[in-house]
C-alpha cells in the first residue's frame, strides 16, 4: 500500500470518525438538559447509579471480540482466508458462551440485589429499577458481537463504512431517548427504546459486515489452538472494561457513598465534559490505527514510526487548545448546558481541566497495544492505577469532598501519562524524544501528503 492511499485510508476514516465522535459527543451532552428538567437532579443521579451495574457485563465478555477481531483482520489481510474463516467460527462460539455466562451473571445479580433489598433504597421504584437493569444488560449482551463484526469492515479496508453506521446508532438513540423523555416517559421506557435500537443495529451491522468479506469458498473449522490462541489474548484486552469500570464506575459509586446522589450528577456531568475532548483526538486514533497495523504487519516500520509521532503530537496540541477552550468559555456554557441545575466549584472545574493535559499526552500512544496485539502492558498497568485512582478518590472526598473525589480522579491521568507513552516508543523502538526530533521533518512530510492528495 503507497503514501497516497495510506493518506486517503487515513483521511476517509478520519471524516467518518469525527462524523461517529461528534455524534457521540451529542448524545453524552444533548439529553442530560432533558434528563434534568424530567425527571430531576436526584432521580436522573439515581439513574446514573443503576447504569453502574450492567457494566460489569464487560467481564463476561472476556475479551474475546477484541482479540478474535484482531487476530481475524492479520490473517484475512496476510491472504490467509482459511485460517481467517476459521478465526471467525471460532470466534462466534467463544462470543456466544461469553454471552451464555452475561445471561448467568444478570439473573445471579439481580437475584442478589434484590435479596438484600439494594433496588428498594433507591428514589425509583424497585420493579422499576429491576426491569430497566434488565433491559439494559440485554442490550449490552447484544453488543458483545459487535467486536468481531468490526474486524470484516477493517479487513474489507472499510472501516469507514462501520463508523459511519455507529454514528447512526447513536443519532436513533437519541432520537427515542428524546421522544421518550419529551412524552414523559420513565427509565423504563427509556430503557425499551434503547434495547430495540440495539437490536435493530446488531442485525443490520452484521448483515452488512458479512457481505464485505470473502469467505464464501472457505469452510471455517473450530480449531482447539484458536480458541486457546482467543482465551489467551482475550484475558489481556478483557481488563480494558475492568479499568474503565473500576475506574468510571467506581468513582461514580464512590461519590454516591460518600456524597450523595445530586454530587454524582455534578462530578459526572462535569466529567462528561472532559471526555468530550478526549472523544475528539480519539478521532486520531481511529483514523490511523486500520492502516498502521498493517504497515506494522508489513514491517515497514519507518512508515509506524512517523504516523505514530504525527498521531501523538497532534493529540497533545488538540489537548492544549481543548483545555484552554473550556478553561476560559467551559464554565459559562456548563451553566447553559445544565440549565444552572448543578452547581460547581471552580476548584473542582479547574481540577478537571488539567486532567485533560495528562490525558491528552497518553490516550493515542495506547493504539500501540492493539496494533501489535500485546494488550498485557496496557491491561495491568490501567487497572492498578485505576485501583489507586478510586481508593485515592475515596479517601480524600471524606476530608476535601468533591473536590478530593475530583484529584482523585485526575490521579489517573497522571500514572497513566509517566508510563504508556515511554512504553509505547519501548515496544515500537523508539525513544520518547524522538517524538520530537523529528517535528519539522514530519511537518513537511504531512503537508506534502495532504497537497498530493488535494490535486488528487
Amino acid at each position: 500500500m503507497g503514501d497516497h492511499s495510506i493518506t486517503k485510508g487515513i483521511i476517509s476514516n478520519g471524516l467518518a470518525n469525527i462524523i461517529q465522535k461528534s455524534v457521540r459527543i451529542l448524545d453524552q451532552l444533548l439529553l442530560v438538559p432533558f434528563f434534568l428538567t424530567s425527571w430531576g437532579a436526584a432521580y436522573y443521579g439515581e439513574w446514573l447509579t443503576l447504569s453502574i451495574i450492567p457494566s460489569v457485563l464487560a467481564f463476561a465478555d472476556l475479551g474475546f471480540g477484541s482479540a478474535v477481531s484482531n487476530s481475524f483482520v492479520l490473517a484475512y489481510a496476510a491472504g490467509d482466508k482459511q485460517r481467517a474463516a476459521n478465526l471467525n467460527k471460532s470466534g462466534y462460539l467463544a462470543i456466544s458462551l461469553s454471552v451464555a455466562l452475561g445471561i448467568l451473571l444478570t439473573v445471579a445479580i439481580l437475584l442478589f440485589g434484590d435479596s438484600l433489598q439494594l433496588f428498594h433504597k433507591s428514589l425509583i421504584p424497585a420493579h422499576e429499577a429491576i426491569l430497566a437493569v434488565s433491559l439494559m444488560m440485554a442490550a449490552r449482551l447484544l453488543g458483545f458481537y459487535n467486536q468481531l463484526v468490526e474486524g470484516y469492515y477493517r479487513s474489507a479496508r472499510k472501516a469507514a463504512w462501520g463508523s459511519l453506521l455507529g454514528s447512526g446508532l447513536h443519532v436513533v438513540n437519541i432520537l427515542a431517548g428524546l421522544g421518550v423523555l419529551l412524552a414523559g416517559g420513565g427509565i423504563v421506557e427509556y430503557t425499551c427504546s434503547q434495547l430495540f435500537v440495539s437490536v435493530v443495529f446488531t442485525s443490520l451491522y452484521i448483515c452488512m459486515g458479512r457481505r464485505l468479506i470473502d469467505l464464501s469458498s472457505f469452510r471455517g473449522r473450530i480449531l482447539k489452538e484458536d480458541l486457546k490462541q482467543i482465551t489467551v489474548k482475550g484475558m489481556g484486552y478483557l481488563m480494558t472494561p475492568i479499568w474503565q469500570s473500576i475506574y468510571f464506575q467506581g468513582g461514580t459509586f464512590v461519590v454516591r457513598l460518600t456524597l450523595g446522589a445530586e454530587s454524582v450528577a455534578v462530578f459526572n456531568t462535569v466529567r462528561t465534559v472532559c471526555r468530550s475532548v478526549n472523544q475528539t483526538y480519539s478521532i486520531i486514533n481511529a483514523s490511523i490505527y486500520p492502516d498502521l497495523q498493517y504497515e506494522y504487519g508489513k514491517g515497514n516500520m519507518q512508515t509506524v514510526h512517523r504516523l505514530f509521532r504525527i498521531a501523538v503530537l497532534f493529540s497533545m496540541l488538540i489537548g492544549i487548545i481543548g483545555t484552554l477552550f473550556l478553561m476560559f468559555f467551559g464554565f459559562d456554557l456548563y451553566e447553559w448546558w445544565t440549565q444552572s441545575v448543578l452547581s460547581v466549584p471552580i476548584d473542582v472545574w479547574w481540577t478537571f481541566m488539567i486532567g485533560i493535559l495528562f490525558n491528552a499526552v497518553w490516550w493515542t500512544s495506547v493504539v500501540t497495544y492493539r496494533m501489535t496485539n500485546q494488550p498485557y502492558h496496557f491491561a495491568i498497568m490501567s487497572t492498578f492505577s485505576a485501583c489507586i485512582s478510586v481508593g485515592c478518590s475515596y479517601f480524600m472526598s471524606l476530608s476535601w469532598g468533591l473536590l478530593g473525589a475530583t484529584i482523585g480522579a485526575v490521579i489517573y491521568d497522571v500514572i497513566m501519562m509517566f508510563y504508556v507513552l515511554p512504553d509505547s516508543c519501548h515496544i515500537l523502538g523508539m525513544k520518547v524524544k524522538d517524538l520530537f526530533i523529528h517535528i519539522e521533518e514530519d511537518r513537511i512530510h504531512l503537508r506534502q501528503r495532504i497537497f498530493k492528495h488535494g490535486k488528487n
